[in-house]
């Protein structure tokens, strides 16, 4: 069994956020949850953030949509950075 870590990006101190993608550049990748306040109660972050965090780290980028009709926002995030 393999073990892969994918520490999420809000976990992350946004007021450091080059620091904070540093101390994780080791793990396999980064979980981003984008939600829209809508399918869930909670608002995060949508694609200005993704490309942001693109150009800060090559890790891999495990996008998990929870905004209600994901599939026409797919190419979005795939633009963005998304890599799954």
């Amino acid at each position: 069994m393999m073990i892969r870590v994918s520490p999420s990006l809000l976990a992350a101190d946004f007021s450091r956020l080059d620091r904070e993608l540093d101390r994780v550049s080791s793990a396999d990748a980064i979980h981003l949850d984008v939600m829209d306040g809508v399918f869930v109660p909670n608002i995060s972050f949508g694609p200005p953030v993704l490309q942001a965090v693109r150009k800060a780290t090559s890790l891999f980028f495990d996008v998990h949509l929870m905004i209600v009709r994901p599939l026409d926002y797919i190419e979005t995030f795939v633009k963005s950075g998304a890599d799954c």
